[in-house]
């Protein structure tokens, strides 16, 4: 056998036995796919990505500070119990903006330019979801928010956990920003 084909061998052996690996009892409570909300992250990609065609429906707009908007262009829960929040910065001020007051609180975040301190508020069951985060705790949304330029839009997006099916609307929320009514499709 070629190293190489061992080499391919170990791998497939290595991910049939992380695929077997499960964790902790089924306590019957509905959890996110992070898997899926990952590979559905992975494939909206980062803030450094070229930008694609630029979406036209806008479920809210939040105007902050030094003329930042956040317009939000979908809130689409899917398969997997997760909420992907899509939607674009602009930067109509005149400075560079960075978001690290978006960020989270969390100590352990490498991303310190991202949206993970968004969340969603279920007013009626007095919820509130956070940004899915993988196995090494990073968030599932756009990172690398640095240096937005006046006159400058960058795609940005969020994954939750998903609220009850019978949940249409939330109110999404970014810190230092005012929050806005969404709803939820799908």
């Amino acid at each position: 056998m070629t190293s190489r084909m061992a080499g391919t061998a170990l791998a497939v052996v290595t991910a049939l036995a992380l695929t077997g690996c499960g964790g902790g009892e089924d306590d019957g409570e509905k959890r996110p796919d992070v898997n899926s909300a990952r590979n559905s992250a992975a494939s909206r990609g980062t803030a450094t990505d070229k930008p694609g065609p630029r979406p036209t429906a806008t479920i809210g707009e939040i105007r902050g500070p030094d003329g930042i908007v956040v317009v939000l262009h979908s809130a689409v829960r899917e398969k997997g119990g997760f909420v992907t929040v899509n939607g674009t910065v602009a930067n109509r001020g005149t400075k560079p903006y960075t978001s690290l007051t978006w960020r989270s609180k969390e100590t352990e975040m490498k991303s310190q330019s991202s949206v993970s301190g968004a969340s969603l508020i279920d007013q009626a069951g007095k919820k509130r979801y956070l940004v899915l985060r993988d196995t090494d705790g990073e968030c599932l949304c756009t990172t690398g928010l640095v240096n937005i330029r006046p006159s400058e839009s960058r795609a940005v997006f969020a994954q939750f956990p998903a609220p009850p099916d019978d949940v249409r609307t939330v109110d999404f929320q970014l810190p230092t920003m005012p929050s806005v009514r969404i709803p939820i499709s799908g």
